[in-house]
């Protein structure tokens, strides 16, 4: 698998969604010069890691950036970003947002910053907190679990869902939402994934 280098600095995510937020939030920020690229889920982290490490343009790459959900346990999922960088050759930080190396600067996200557990979805929920429709969204899964007696599977992604169905365009994706402008870029939620991104 090649993968086309394009710029010194690279960020790569998780899937299609985070390729779209971070692309938005970029934009907000008027950061250029950052390629960004997905690893189609976590447990393609290591593979797409060392097939970049085999690119003939590897060496043009100056910082490096790595998001990942930290699901169940952020703990866990720093760990396994840290296998998979050693495993391709790559510095691996001790902590999450800490660069190490040079050829490329290293540092990594796990989201949502300062969380145990949680994914890009819990963050892009807690920034909108304050609208109005976070409070029909936790009335409406509230309905939901006295009618069913459980709730969606993952509970997160279907809050999401939830309140973006309140938008003028309610069947967006969570990134198609970010590139839509439908999170507020300027809510303290977002300060420690803006440092990140600057920090590339």
């Amino acid at each position: 698998m090649v993968i086309p280098i394009r710029e010194s600095k690279l960020l790569i995510v998780e899937g299609r969604d985070e390729v779209n937020f971070f692309t938005a939030l970029m934009n907000y920020l008027a950061l250029r010069g950052i390629q960004i690229i997905d690893y189609a889920g976590k447990t393609n982290l290591r593979v797409r890691l060392q097939a970049l490490r085999n690119t003939p343009n590897f060496h043009l790459i100056t910082s490096l950036g790595v998001v990942r959900d930290a699901d169940t346990d952020a703990a866990s999922a720093f760990q396994s970003v840290r296998d998979a960088l050693e495993s391709a050759g790559l510095a691996a930080p001790a902590q999450p947002l800490s660069p190490v190396g040079a050829s490329p600067q290293v540092v990594v996200m796990i989201l949502p910053p300062g969380s145990n557990q949680g994914m890009l979805e819990d963050l892009c929920m807690n920034s909108v907190a304050r609208d109005p429709v976070a409070l029909c969204v936790d009335s409406y899964f509230l309905c939901v679990s006295n009618q069913l007696h459980r709730l969606p599977g993952n509970l997160s992604k279907a809050k999401v869902h939830a309140f973006l169905a309140s938008r003028d365009k309610p069947d967006l994706r969570l990134g198609e939402a970010a590139l839509a402008g439908y999170w507020p870029w300027d809510n303290y939620a977002f300060a420690e994934v803006k440092q990140f991104l600057r920090t590339l």
